[in-house]
């Protein structure tokens, strides 16, 4: 009896056909540890800020995709949606330095100068004060 095994019908992938990407070698390991840095960085900012509720619920389902692929790249693609696998990876990474950034700039607190009436207001509404 002849059986096939998985390894053999997989294709490896020698470009991702968008110019100054490369094919990583080993994206889903990598891309897991860059989720895990990032919830890690997130734990630092306080639990009322709202970006840190919002990037850590995004950034904990898009591991949760990545661990059920459990190393298939296609299936890992298909479930993030981003493209390809090194895309997702680049959006990780940019993701992780902007946790620093809104760490370093405080970005939960309130503004030091007051806000100039209708800085904030959009055509078509109104903010109560």
């Amino acid at each position: 009896m002849f059986r096939l095994t998985r390894p053999l019908l997989q294709v490896t992938k020698t470009t991702t056909g968008i110019t100054g990407l490369a094919v990583h070698p080993d994206p889903i390991p990598t891309l897991a540890r860059t989720y895990k840095a990032t919830l890690e960085a997130l734990a630092a900012l306080p639990t009322t800020s709202v970006y840190r509720q919002g990037t850590e619920a995004l950034t904990q389902k898009k591991l949760s995709i990545v661990d059920a692929a459990k190393g298939d790249i296609a299936a890992a693609e298909k479930g993030l949606d981003e493209g390809h696998i090194e895309e997702s990876l680049l959006i990780a990474s940019d993701e992780l330095q902007l946790v620093g950034k809104m760490a370093e700039w405080k970005a939960w607190e309130p503004l030091e100068e007051k806000p100039e009436p209708g800085q904030w207001e959009y055509p078509g509404t109104t903010l109560s004060t």
